[in-house]
């Protein structure tokens, strides 16, 4: 695995998008800085790292980061030799999942210039600071996990750029999009009941097994008409909740106030790992194909 994290980072600093990232990083990094804490007169570094304009930083540069992870070797057909190498394919895809993070975090790490600027001049909320911090670079990695997973659903790195962003695009909105839900019982039913045949669906890939796929919407059915009967006020509002609990960046407010949600982090590391394991998922089909 290691092998791949080192070919995975020398390959950003022997093609052109890992000094476009990097550069791109820093500088609208620097400009919100001038924006938020010089013009702003602001004191603490929280203010732009947790400022939405801020952000908007991973939707226009976590595309150029994760564009060619697989889908370059695609394209210049190398991932056959990957694939055939006595590497296993987790271990492969980890290692370009991890090179692309200690990229994102160089990045990071030169903005610790900034509240390093704001500490000679006035008081730095370290608290607050490490939280907005800590924050941000889940954030970050998450938006990766998303990017590695497109990139390795197509052979085109422009496409690759192009669904990530639209991928990205859709978890920023999400917030916006939950206000126009319905929230009657009946829209939140047909919600689950097709939530629930989603998921047995992907049971029965993984597994091809049918009948763990049935027995889990048998199941799934079972314990929700249970659910409704015990408790039907469990049935209102769903799809707005659970777009509200899928939002990666509402989840960021309690970082930026130097709260370490455990259950916050949980969930982003999680949703990275199953970002990860769709990708792995994806990318056995192929190699058995």
């Amino acid at each position: 695995m290691l092998a791949i994290i080192s070919k995975e980072i020398k390959s950003y600093f022997t093609s052109f998008h890992g000094y476009v990232f990097l550069a791109g990083f820093v500088f609208l990094m620097g400009l919100f800085f001038y924006m938020f804490n010089i013009a702003g007169s602001q004191a603490s570094f929280v203010a732009t790292l947790a400022n939405s304009t801020t952000l908007i930083i991973f939707l226009v540069l976590i595309p150029i980061l994760t564009m060619q992870l697989f889908s370059e070797e695609t394209r210049q057909r190398t991932d056959q030799l990957l694939y055939t190498s006595s590497l296993a394919i987790p271990h492969i895809v980890i290692g370009k999942y991890l090179g692309a993070v200690v990229l994102f975090a160089i990045g990071v790490a030169v903005t610790l210039i900034f509240p390093a600027i704001i500490s000679l001049y006035a008081y730095v909320p370290f608290a607050e600071t490490f939280g907005a911090y800590l924050g941000f670079m889940l954030i970050g990695i998450s938006f990766i996990a998303v990017g590695l997973f497109v990139s390795c659903l197509t052979n085109n790195t422009i496409v690759s750029a192009v669904g990530s962003f639209a991928a990205l695009f859709m978890f920023y909105t999400i917030d916006a999009v939950a206000a126009f839900m319905p929230t009657d019982r009946i829209s939140s039913a047909v919600f689950l009941v097709l939530l629930v045949i989603g998921a047995a669906f992907i049971i029965y890939d993984a597994t091809k097994n049918i009948f763990a796929g049935i027995a889990f919407f048998s199941l799934s059915f079972i314990v929700g008409i249970a659910a409704y009967n015990i408790n039907p006020l469990l049935f209102d509002a769903v799809i707005p909740r659970m777009l509200h609990w899928f939002s990666i960046l509402r989840r960021f407010g309690a970082f930026s106030m130097g709260i370490l949600a455990i259950s916050d982090m949980v969930y982003y590391l999680a949703f990275s790992a199953a970002l990860i394991y769709l990708t792995i998922n994806a990318i056995e089909k192929r190699r058995w194909k």
